[in-house]
């Protein structure tokens, strides 16, 4: 297995993580013997990056995958994140970085995951109403109290970023990217290669788009949040549906899938570019780790840069109330 180093004094992680996120909530029904049986071959076949969060499924992922890893412990770099808050009927209630919940969120985590401490521990979304050096703050003396390694952020702003970084180290930014979502190169991206973070990109296939299998909004499932997504709404799909055949076009001249060839694509961003896909399939999972054999020429990426350039997708990629909880 291919690795890639976390931050500049960061873990050694597989060069494809494991998303987890949908084995419990979002898109649509899961079987959870299903993806205990992806979290197993996972591992076996070295892929040491596992990420969860509080939020998916109201703990049920943090449980999933500490069942997932209870034998097998030493062999994961383990991630979750806190912030976003759930009530008892998995209702949102909004972000929380107040320092006295960041404690409460590791407790509540470590519990659920059966573990002693967390290998890199993420604030999910940045609380506007807590400045960053109160939550990053609270989070490196769960470092010094040996409950957590590392530290991450996600959806977080360069702003916020420097003054984290200048409270404690941050090992890792996670936000979206991938060939529809390109919003990170820029300022983003250089202010993290600035600082020597790694950059872990989820949602890489474009939550499944990219792979060529969405064609309108009723292959998704009714309980799928994607059908609620604004690139996935009807003219935005449409034009979206564009670049999803450049994709698959141009991954059958190279001879790999679609999903291949985006995730090839984003690991030849950079060494410190570690991409995430999550799937609840042992058939996918391996087809994610082709991409690991597929070598893009300077040509070919730029040939993908061209078809699908910065801004090309259609469509906010969350609903707008959601949008005001990210780049932070």
């Amino acid at each position: 297995m291919q690795q890639r180093r976390l931050g500049r004094d960061g873990p050694m992680v597989s060069a494809l993580g494991l998303g987890c996120m949908g084995m419990s909530e979002f898109y649509g029904p899961s079987d959870e013997a299903a993806s205990q049986a992806t979290l197993e071959r996972a591992l076996d076949l070295g892929v040491n990056l596992l990420d969860t969060a509080d939020m998916y499924g109201a703990g049920h992922n943090e449980q999933l995958v500490g069942r997932a890893i209870r034998a097998r412990r030493d062999e994961v770099v383990l991630a979750t994140k806190f912030g976003n808050m759930r009530g008892p009927n998995r209702e949102f209630l909004g972000v929380n970085g107040r320092p006295e919940y960041v404690r409460e969120a590791c407790d509540a985590s470590l519990r659920r995951l059966g573990v002693d401490h967390i290998d890199l521990y993420y604030q999910h979304r940045v609380d506007p109403a807590v400045p960053i050096e109160d939550t990053v703050g609270a989070m490196a003396e769960l470092v010094r109290a040996g409950k957590v390694r590392w530290l991450g952020l996600s959806e977080a702003a360069p702003a916020t970023i420097r003054r984290a970084h200048a409270v404690h180290p941050i090992s890792a930014l996670q936000t979206e990217y991938s060939l529809w979502t390109r919003e990170p190169e820029g300022e983003l991206l250089d202010t993290v290669r600035e600082l020597g973070i790694a950059f872990v990109a989820y949602s890489p296939l474009g939550r499944g788009f990219l792979t060529g299998s969405i064609r309108k909004t009723e292959d998704l499932d009714a309980g799928d949040f994607r059908r609620n997504s604004p690139r996935f709404q009807s003219e935005a799909l449409a034009a979206n549906l564009r670049l999803a055949d450049r994709v698959r076009t141009i991954a059958a001249e190279r001879g790999c899938t679609p999903a291949q060839l985006a995730l090839a694509w984003l690991l030849a961003r950079g060494e410190d570019v570690v991409p995430i896909p999550g799937t609840r399939s042992t058939l996918r999972l391996e087809e994610n780790l082709g991409a690991l054999d597929v070598r893009l020429s300077a040509e070919d990426v730029a040939r993908l840069d061209r078809e699908l350039p910065p801004g090309a997708a259609q469509g906010e990629r969350y609903p707008q109330a959601s949008m005001r909880a990210v780049n932070r």
